[in-house]
């Protein structure tokens, strides 16, 4: 028995529920972020076996780290030289897994899949990005709310993790139900159909593409979702903000700073930061100037842009490309390079950046956290004649209003020879259920998708001759086996494909 355990949970569950979010966060913006890396470090040496082993592996001394100098030249941890190389007991508090009292899976989507635990306690800081966006954007401390869970549940981290967080918030007193349906569609219809009229809001939580199965089946079956007030909160992949429109739209929504939220997370880190009103703002401005956001984020696509609490997750760029994460959790990272591309710039920073390339002002109704942007992984792009094509680019060409009718905005991108030799740019494209195939919709997809690259990739417009800017759309039916599997986590490109 651990009989310090119980009084050390009912003083962090406590701090939660007893102090308002606002001053939580004050808080930490009143505290240097990089003594708390510093803390957690020497914390993490004296307690966790793994990683005093990996610095000894790694040369690096820890009573040597005096200041956040030090701390700052340690060696980067990532999941092939820590996570998967130090056994799983060692690489938690006192060396025993049962300083975790929960277990969570990784997808496995790039590898094997990996156990994540944690303890209840650890979900209490990431509890707070869900009530940053249940407060601040879908004002869920006045408003009866339904939360639908429509991840995956089971071992899969994030349908259980998102589960645990909304119930703290209800324990905290927002008049919060949660309802966990999964990833089943027809039991989500039948939630929003039976609960939703019982609430002033519904909150759909799920992975972007098969939240919008979910809102075109209900469609279908007669459904009008602006009976039930919808919001959204996303998580696992990066969408446009035409895409973001056209789901709002969708739901009768007129408010995209304050109708859904995008949340950045890993199954290693947990959530690492959220949208905001303010970063929503932001970057739909920046959605439509794309000269201003390749001078802001040096790259022909658009990030996720969140803010984030630094005390709770410490960012560094790492070669001024890649991310690294320090954080306590069920297995403390410290300099843990997540390796997603993005950036980092101060709140007072890209205001001031924005509003020299004229953006109006903005109306910050947060706190001045700052903000970290996060790309798709660049293992996503394929590459056409020297310019790489990435599926941000791509998804904006289907999103437009005339063509979503017919199709539902997943796509497979690939670079093809034909008998000749000659490369050309090929694009598998889903369409709707009960949407039929033809030569007149496959031209007006690639008009449109050769108008958004030529507008928003300068690669794609000044690689690629003119001759060859034309994609070759194969239209597919919704779910097709070879390109659209159900149930699989979807991925835009193939490479290296035969013509």
């Amino acid at each position: 028995m651990q009989t310090n355990r119980p009084a050390a949970v009912i003083e962090r569950l406590s701090a939660f529920l007893n102090t308002p979010l606002d001053t939580l966060l004050q808080q930490r913006l009143a505290t240097d972020p990089r003594q708390q890396a510093l803390h957690l470090f020497k914390k993490t040496v004296a307690n966790v076996p793994a990683y005093r082993q990996f610095l000894q592996d790694q040369g690096s001394d820890p009573n040597g780290v005096a200041g956040f100098e030090d701390f700052a030249k340690l060696p980067l941890s990532d999941k092939a030289n820590y996570m998967q190389k130090y056994p799983l007991p060692s690489r938690c508090q006192g060396g025993q897994i049962t300083a975790c009292d929960r277990l969570a899976v990784s997808s496995g989507s790039t590898g094997v899949s990996t156990f994540w635990p944690r303890a209840m306690t650890d979900e209490l800081d990431i509890a707070l990005r869900f009530e940053q966006v249940f407060r601040h954007s879908f004002r869920a401390d006045r408003r009866d709310t339904l939360a639908v869970v429509c991840f995956p549940l089971g071992n899969w981290v994030g349908g259980v993790f998102t589960t645990s967080c909304c119930w703290h918030l209800a324990q905290k007193g927002y008049p919060l139900t949660v309802a966990t349906p999964g990833n089943k569609p027809d039991e989500i219809l039948r939630v929003v159909r039976e609960l939703g009229p019982h609430f002033e809001q519904t909150v759909l939580l799920g992975y972007p593409p098969f939240v919008k199965d979910v809102i075109d089946a209900g469609a279908a079956q007669g459904i009008d979702w602006r009976l039930y007030k919808i919001k959204f909160v996303f998580a696992g992949e990066v969408f446009s903000e035409e895409w973001r429109s056209l789901m709002l739209q969708r739901v009768g929504s007129t408010a995209p700073r304050y109708d859904s939220a995008s949340l950045y997370g890993t199954a290693d880190g947990g959530v690492l930061g959220n949208e905001t009103p303010l970063s929503i703002e932001i970057r739909r401005f920046l959605a439509e100037h794309p000269a201003v956001a390749r001078e802001l984020f040096g790259e022909s696509r658009l990030p996720t842009l969140i803010q984030y609490d630094p005390c709770s997750r410490y960012f560094e760029l790492i070669d001024g490309a890649t991310l690294a994460v320090t954080g306590d959790n069920g297995v403390p990272l410290i300099r843990y390079h997540i390796a997603d591309r993005g950036g980092l710039i101060g709140h007072a920073d890209l205001l001031a950046f924005l509003k020299m390339r004229g953006l109006p002002a903005l109306e910050d109704e947060g706190l001045p956290l700052p903000f970290v942007w996060v790309f798709g992984r660049a293992d996503f792009t394929v590459s056409f004649y020297g310019a790489n094509i990435y599926p941000e680019n791509v998804v904006v060409g289907l999103e437009q209003a005339e063509l979503t009718r017919w199709v539902s905005g997943k796509f497979v991108m690939e670079v093809k020879n034909d008998r000749d030799g000659a490369e050309f740019l090929a694009v598998a494209v889903e369409l709707l259920p009960g949407a039929a195939a033809d030569t007149d919709k496959e031209a007006a997809i690639a008009a449109s998708i050769r108008s958004q690259l030529l507008r928003l990739n300068s690669e794609f417009a000044n690689y690629v001759p003119p001759a060859k800017q034309m994609p070759r759309i194969a239209l597919r039916p919704f779910g097709d086996p070879d390109y659209f599997p159900v149930g699989v986590k979807h991925r835009y490109t193939r490479r290296n494909a035969a013509g």
